[in-house]
């Protein structure tokens, strides 16, 4: 049977320079082994499965895989989903900008704002110091010396994100880590140049027995967010580049309300639309 199918390029609003999720739009009927073997046939970071919602305040409900696991929640997902979904005649349940995704997480506040789309962060599971051994290991598998990490955070809004300060963005770009293990390492570090980012990451974590870089990771621009505001590092709106040393441009937009609240915004675009087929 053929369902809508989109692939979306989040981040950014140049196609094919932000980090890409695959769309089914119609995932009524599918097993959750016929959604995981679809999502590793695609082989992108993640790819969603819109549903009718269970809840009644959610606009439409989300399963999100990557290619060996379901994740309860991850940031650039929630925006290509939430983009495609609007492209297919998607309308808020409450009208105007505001749309509520449900997910394995729970619901997810999406905001359309400046011409972007943009999620509330969620809170954090893990934060707080890093202690001196586990600091040692990032530097070994970062194939840096400690005295380089200038600062550092448990960012753990769901992935085991722990985030590291370099001196600077170049210190960032110049990165080649060896085989990560076990942790989800993102690193951060200030631009200097007065270019239209504030900020450089880069995310790296584990998988089949290498390093793999994501391109933009919504999830650890929402952690680092609450880090670098919170600590008074950095002051908000600003913009953070990501995607840079893998030839990307993805540019994530933080901003933060009054009552505190941080959103991660950022571009779309469509890239593939039409229909996929599926088992039933």
């Amino acid at each position: 049977m053929q369902r809508p199918f989109a692939q979306v390029d989040v981040f950014t609003t140049e196609p094919y320079r932000g980090n890409p999720v695959a769309v089914v739009l119609d995932a009524s009927g599918l097993s959750d082994a016929e959604m995981q073997r679809i999502a590793h046939w695609t082989n992108l970071s993640e790819t969603t499965f819109v549903l009718a919602p269970t809840e009644a305040e959610a606009d439409y409900r989300v399963r999100i895989f990557t290619p060996v696991a379901e994740l309860p929640f991850a940031g650039h997902p929630t925006l290509g989903t939430c983009h495609a979904w609007l492209a297919m005649g998607g309308r808020p349940r409450g009208g105007g900008e505001a749309i509520v995704q449900e997910c394995a997480a729970g619901l997810v506040r999406i905001r359309r704002a400046d011409g972007r789309l943009a999620f509330a962060a969620p809170p954090l599971v893990r934060a707080g110091a890093v202690d001196e051994a586990d600091l040692g290991r990032v530097a070994r598998l970062l194939a840096i010396e400690r005295a380089d990490i200038v600062d550092a955070q448990w960012a753990d809004n769901g992935p085991g994100w722990v985030a590291v300060m370099l001196r600077d963005a170049a210190a960032v770009l110049a990165l080649e880590p060896g085989f990560v293990e076990d942790m989800d390492i993102g690193a951060v570090g200030r631009h200097r140049d007065g270019g239209d980012a504030q900020w450089e990451l880069r995310a790296f974590f584990p998988k089949d027995g290498a390093t793999v870089e994501d391109p933009v990771t919504g999830s650890l621009n929402a952690s680092v967010a609450q880090w670098l505001l919170s600590s008074g590092q950095a002051t908000a709106p600003y913009v953070a580049a990501q995607g840079t040393a893998l030839g990307r441009r993805g540019r994530a937009h933080i901003t933060q309300d009054e009552d505190g609240t941080i959103w991660v915004g950022g571009g779309t675009v469509t890239c593939i639309s039409g229909q996929v087929e599926l088992p039933v």
